[in-house]
């Protein structure tokens, strides 16, 4: 019978597409996240750097601590422009753009694996 191999191929293919497709979904969701949690970090240092925050203040080190590796190659690219520096707003743009590209390209990927198509 091997017309009921050739089933049995196409389910396990499909089995294994419905699987990914899930899967996709969820490292989309967390990448999108991720990609949140870092805006709030950016526009937070953003923030900080307009005022003289206590530099021993637990909160103000940890967001320090979480901006800096992606602040800090872009930085030290980016000449400053009259003393302002455009790094976080840099950093911002390549967020969202990953974001809207990125995280839209891995649900529209689901949802096509999903829907068998």
């Amino acid at each position: 019978m091997p017309w009921l191999q050739q089933r049995d191929v196409r389910l396990s293919w499909g089995a294994d597409m419905f699987i990914m497709g899930y899967f996709l979904q969820a490292v989309a969701e967390l990448l999108h996240i991720v990609l949140m949690m870092l805006m709030i970090v950016i526009i937070a240092r953003a923030i900080l750097s307009w005022v003289s925050p206590d530099p021993y203040n637990p909160i103000v080190r940890v967001i320090i601590q979480l901006s800096e590796p992606v602040l800090y190659p872009v930085r030290r690219r980016l000449p400053l422009f009259s003393g302002i520096d455009f790094s976080p707003m840099l950093v911002l743009l390549g967020v969202i753009f990953l974001d809207d590209f990125l995280v839209a390209s891995l649900h529209t990927m689901a949802v096509r694996l999903l829907q068998g198509g």
